[in-house]
């Protein structure tokens, strides 16, 4: 069930694009929330307002903070703006703070019908948004001009909610963002994947598409029963459309769950049971026995549609990340603690801005 708490605004931190973090006092304790105006209206100081504490409450990580569901205090209403009316398509569908948006659908359907596809375009599917930043940093690095992302619904809805987006936005190593799906709050709006992804080649004009989950996936200790295995739904997307299906593999010899070392179990079930289309696969120039634990998991891989396996320098991404001073991290992790996690992300990103800009060579 949904919990809900009265709280007062004390103070707003600095705004980014399309939230606000708040500091509140909830019963005599101060707190973070976060607020969405587009769906809450403004925030000020001293409001009072209604919280969902429902994350704070079960001790949730990524979205363990309250949201605002409305303002409590009474405000004039701010009358005809002027502004055009929003679209017809409603996303976080059917809930209370279900929002109107104008999706690509209806923005641009000529666009869209007139498509004839990704006509080859590289689309580099992630299980995590913290794998964004490098694999975006590798496709800059390796000339692609434009990185477009499109942010799936398996995690977060609100896209406000990423604070990596505006990084990467203003470093210049992203260079538009859309939402898809439940998904809301890109610069385009999209009702499906497909959709996205054509919107991102034919609108947005990108030469390298990143397909990932918002910020805080959700994962189980189960096969079936985690967010990431989008990112295989996605790589059928890339290739019905007819782009080049990259896969940007989950590594990591830091992450103490046995499930998650080495070829974490989620990569080999969306490899082995997800894509249906062949892919590219993506490893980075490594030495020792680590190299050798994940090509042992590789070949030992029984894919519907076995994947064309590329090795790559990631370094290129990790040198541009640090020129542009975009510090990357996962789970509280940097390059530092997990250089595997960010260096198999970074090589994707590599093969990708290569395959843009370099064709079938």
């Amino acid at each position: 069930m949904v919990r809900l708490r009265r709280g007062e605004v004390v103070a707003i931190a600095p705004e980014r694009p399309g939230a606000l973090e708040l500091e509140v006092q909830v019963e005599g304790e101060s707190a973070v929330a976060i607020a969405y105006p587009d769906l809450t209206g403004p925030v000020e100081p001293g409001d009072a307002v209604l919280l969902n504490s429902t994350a704070v409450e079960l001790g949730l990580g990524t979205g363990g903070v309250h949201f605002v569901v409305a303002v409590e205090t009474p405000r004039d209403s701010p009358g005809d703006s002027g502004e055009p009316a929003l679209g017809r398509v409603m996303k976080d569908r059917y809930t209370p703070l279900q929002t109107a948006v104008r999706a690509v659908e209806e923005t641009h359907p000529e666009i869209l019908e007139a498509s004839q596809g990704l006509d080859a375009t590289p689309v580099v599917c992630a299980p995590l948004h913290s794998m964004i930043a490098p694999i975006a940093a590798g496709a800059k690095a390796a000339g692609a001009g434009r990185v477009a992302y499109v942010m799936t619904d398996g995690a977060a809805l609100p896209g406000a909610f990423s604070r990596l987006i505006p990084r990467l936005r203003e470093a210049g190593l992203l260079d538009t963002f859309l939402t898809s799906g439940q998904a809301f709050g890109g610069e385009l709006e999209s009702v499906t994947i497909w959709s996205g992804l054509l919107a991102a080649k034919e609108i947005a004009s990108a030469d390298v598409i990143v397909v990932a989950d918002g910020p805080g996936n959700l994962g189980t200790e189960t096969r079936w029963g985690g967010s990431a295995l989008g990112s295989g739904e996605a790589l059928n997307a890339a290739g019905s459309l007819g782009g080049r299906p990259v896969a940007a593999l989950r590594i990591s010899f830091a992450d103490e769950r046995d499930r998650h070392r080495g070829l974490s179990h989620h990569s080999r079930t969306i490899l082995e049971d997800v894509c249906l289309v062949p892919a590219t696969v993506v490893v980075p120039r490594l030495e020792g026995e680590r190299r050798e634990e994940v090509w042992r998991a590789l070949r030992s891989l029984e894919c519907a549609a076995p994947p064309s396996i590329v090795e790559e320098d990631g370094e290129p991404a990790l040198r541009l990340l640090a020129d542009r001073g975009v510090a990357a991290e996962s789970m509280g992790r940097t390059p530092a603690d997990d250089r595997a996690f960010f260096l198999y992300a970074r090589a994707a990103g590599v093969v990708a801005g290569r395959m843009a800009s370099q064709g079938d060579r």
